[in-house]
C-alpha cells in the first residue's frame, strides 16, 4: 500500500513537473496552430480573388489556393514545433523515409496525380469541349487531380483516369462539330439540282452554323451513282438531333424534287442443275 502511495506520488509529482516545464510552450503551440489555421484561411480567400483576374481554369485556382493555404499551414506548424523544443531535422528524415514508402505504395494514385496537373497546366483541353481519345470521346465536364470526367451523347459519364490521357493521342473538337453525311443520287438525275436542294436543307435548319461555312458537293463516284457529301457545323449539343433533322429533310425534299435514290446493284446468281 505505502508503495503504491509512492508511486502515485511520484507520478504526480512528475506530472506537475512537466506541466510546469512545457504547459506554456504547449499553450504557445496551440495557438500558434490556431493562429495558423486562420491565417492559412485568409490568404486563401485572398489569393483567390487575386486569381480571379487571370482567369484560370477553376481546377488550377483551387489547386493553388489550396497550395498556399498548406503553405501558411505547414509554416505555422513548424513554429509551433520550434516552440516546443522539438528538434526538426530527425522528424524530417523520418517523413522522408516515410515519403519514399507511401510513393512506392500509391504509384498509380501519385501518377494521376503527377498527370493530372500536367492536363491542369498544359491545357490540351478544356471543360465544355468535344475529346476523342484512348477509345471514348464525350464532352468534358470535369477536370480534377486524378481523372477526368466525360459526358456521353446517351447520358452516361465515362471516367478516364488522367495517366492513361497524357502521352495518348488526342483529338479535341472544341465546341462545335462537322456532320459528315452522304447522300446517293443516280446518275441520270440533274446533280446541280440535288446539290441545291442539300443547300437549301442546311440553310433551312437553325442547327447548323453559318460559320463556318458548310461543305456541299460530290465525293463519290460510282458505276450507278453520285455521292453527295452535306458536311454542316454545328454546336456539340446538337450533333445528334441535327443529324437527324437533316436527313430527314433531304429525303423530303429530295422526294418533292424528284430526285431519284439509285438502284441497288444487280444480284447475280448461277443455279447449277
Amino acid at each position: 500500500m505505502n508503495n503504491q502511495l509512492a508511486l502515485l506520488e511520484q507520478a504526480q509529482s512528475t506530472f506537475i513537473d512537466l506541466a510546469i516545464k512545457f504547459g506554456p510552450k504547449a499553450v504557445v503551440a496551440i495557438l500558434i496552430l490556431i493562429a495558423g489555421f486562420y491565417a492559412g484561411r485568409w490568404v486563401g480567400v485572398v489569393f483567390n480573388r487575386q486569381l480571379g483576374k487571370f482567369h484560370l481554369e477553376p481546377p488550377v485556382r483551387l489547386l493553388l489556393v489550396r497550395v498556399a493555404r498548406l503553405c501558411v499551414l505547414a509554416l505555422f506548424v513548424i513554429m509551433a514545433l520550434q516552440n516546443l523544443g522539438i528538434d526538426l531535422l530527425p522528424l524530417i528524415a523520418g517523413v522522408g523515409v516515410a515519403g519514399a514508402g507511401i510513393a512506392l505504395a500509391m504509384q498509380g494514385v501519385l501518377g494521376n496525380l503527377a498527370a493530372g496537373l500536367t492536363i491542369i497546366f498544359t491545357r490540351p483541353f478544356r471543360v465544355g469541349e468535344y475529346v476523342s481519345m484512348i477509345g471514348v470521346e464525350g464532352r468534358v465536364e470535369t477536370i480534377e487531380l486524378f481523372s477526368t470526367t466525360l459526358s456521353h451523347a446517351d447520358q452516361s459519364r465515362v471516367i478516364i483516369p488522367n495517366r492513361k490521357i497524357v502521352g495518348e493521342i488526342l483529338h479535341n473538337y472544341g465546341h462545335i462539330r462537322q456532320l459528315d453525311i452522304t447522300v446517293g443520287i443516280s446518275r441520270a438525275d440533274d446533280f446541280e439540282r440535288a446539290l441545291a436542294v442539300a443547300e437549301e436543307v442546311v440553310k433551312a435548319n437553325p442547327r447548323a452554323l453559318t460559320e463556318p461555312a458548310p461543305v456541299i458537293g460530290v465525293n463519290k463516284l460510282a458505276d450507278a451513282s453520285i455521292g453527295i457529301a452535306v458536311m454542316p457545323w454545328v454546336k456539340v449539343e446538337d450533333c445528334g438531333p441535327a443529324a437527324a433533322e437533316i436527313n430527314r429533310a433531304i429525303v423530303e425534299r429530295f422526294r418533292a424534287a424528284g430526285v431519284v435514290y439509285p438502284a441497288p446493284p444487280p444480284e447475280m446468281r448461277v443455279v447449277r442443275g
